[in-house]
């Protein structure tokens, strides 16, 4: 795996980032060269044609990426990859269109444009099935053998088995009885754990992952210390999990781990710097939405009975409570019988006017102004309502840890997880905030933003 944002992204997934970038760009360099009065290199060197390509070529990847081609790579329907990659080069003629408004220079020929979508039609749905067909599966997966099969380890078997891109197939698992629970991707019981070094002889795997629940006991030390001497990788489940899931598994975690862990936690100096650039992102995200914050307060003013700002309790930094700014979504008096509740699927307390600012997540943009006061950054954990938080942080071990950081408008769990209203919802979010706690830095947080709007264009995440 490549280390990209403080993330780990499979070497396959970029593989096919950067070969249909350059599959786009021969498409409509191809387009110059059979439609073109000069030669390619003429067009590239002195008419800007390497500037107008790029144009192009970044408005198709950004099609396929606001498609989720780059989040999916198995390939499902043919039929609906073409319709997607219809729809990617209709985001590229968009965007020449609104580009030809403000610098006309910057745009390709219209028989350069055509010539190279037409071809950028045939040859990127035809390249991504030969991926997905041939090299997907010619691809050397790492084989790993999996020594217990706790939840983690069950998660981590399902997950490289539904995405093929990982690179990663299970060549079974070791453990006192075979599991309980259907695990698609964990491979076969091999048989009692006392059979790790003739397993490990015989099936020569990458790579050793320990998830036992319980290893006091357990643990087969003076093996596992020889087949590492011997050459064999091995890492504890929970490390696997976070490469691949992007999220710290809450149930592996010891009071110990987070005491001498010295990567857990953001240092001072990113702490510093993520205020200052949130605090410069409020001050421009105010003034280039005045006329939409001026529009939605007159909307929520004039189609419901009370004020239009409404201000809710949250937990913030370590712990203390604010107040959240936001343009209510809500009748007034929504919770007067009912006390605080989560918000549910077609929530009858919500106004019409709401339903679309929550779906849009104009409802947060008042939130700007709790960054300029400190008391919220642009990304990081979701501030939680106090009466949750109590039962919270009773039901989830470490579910306090989140406060120890400035709550966000935005957050990695918010981006990588749909909206949930169980305790089970929770546990996974916090799974992301640990996660995003860890590994907290500028690059991560440009990677959320950017994120972002694609889950606010496609009515995506929490509410």
């Amino acid at each position: 795996m490549i280390r990209l944002f403080r993330i780990s992204l499979p070497v396959s997934l970029v593989g096919l980032i950067v070969t249909e970038t350059l599959l786009a760009y021969f498409c409509y360099l191809a387009a110059w060269a059979l439609t073109g009065d000069v030669d390619v290199e003429f067009f590239l060197r002195f008419e800007g044609g390497l500037e107008r390509t790029s144009i192009a070529v970044a408005s198709i990847l950004l099609g396929v990426y606001f498609n989720d081609l780059y989040s999916e790579i198995k390939i499902l329907s043919r039929l609906r990859l073409v319709q997607q990659y219809c729809l990617v080069l209709g985001v590229a003629f968009l965007a020449q269109a609104i580009l030809g408004y403000l610098s006309p220079d910057l745009i390709l020929g219209r028989a350069q444009m055509m010539t190279g979508s037409a071809l950028a039609l045939v040859l990127l749905p035809a390249w991504r099935m030969l991926y997905g067909v041939v090299v997907l599966q010619v691809w050397y997966r790492e084989r790993i053998l999996f020594l217990g099969a706790n939840r983690n380890v069950r998660t981590i078997a399902f997950t490289i088995h539904d995405r093929p891109h990982l690179a990663m197939t299970s060549v079974g698992y070791l453990a006192p009885e075979p599991a309980a629970e259907d695990s698609p991707g964990l491979g076969p019981w091999l048989g009692g754990i006392g059979l790790l070094t003739e397993r490990y002889a015989a099936l020569k795997p990458d790579l050793i992952v320990v998830g036992l629940d319980e290893r006091r006991g357990n643990l087969p030390l003076a093996e596992l210390l020889a087949l590492r001497l011997g050459g064999a990788r091995v890492e504890y489940a929970a490390a696997l999990y976070e490469r691949v899931m992007w999220r710290v598994p809450v149930d592996a975690l010891r009071p110990s781990h987070l005491i001498f862990s010295s990567e857990l936690g953001p240092n001072r100096r990113n702490l510093l710097l993520q205020r200052g650039y949130s605090y410069l992102i409020a001050i421009t995200g105010i003034l280039l939405t005045l006329p939409v914050l001026a529009a939605v307060w007159l909307a929520v003013r004039l189609t419901s009975r009370g004020p239009a700002i409404y201000r809710q309790r949250r937990v913030g930094l370590n712990g203390k409570v604010f107040e959240v700014f936001k343009f209510r979504s809500m009748y007034v008096d929504a919770e007067a019988r009912t006390g605080a509740v989560w918000a549910v699927k077609d929530d009858p307390r919500i106004t019409p006017v709401g339903r679309w600012l929550r779906k849009l997540r104009l409802d947060e943009l008042p939130q700007f102004f709790n960054v300029l006061r400190g008391e919220m950054s642009i990304v990081g954990p979701r501030p939680e309502r106090p009466e949750f938080v109590k039962v919270l942080t009773e039901q989830i071990p470490f579910y306090g840890q989140r406060h120890t950081i400035l709550p966000g408008i935005t957050g990695w769990a918010q981006i990588n997880h749909k909206y949930g209203d169980t305790i089970e919802d929770s546990f996974t979010k916090l799974e992301y905030d640990l996660f995003y706690l860890k590994h907290l830095s500028l690059s991560l947080d440009l990677y959320v933003i950017f994120h972002t709007v694609k889950v606010m264009l496609l009515s995506r995440g929490s509410q």
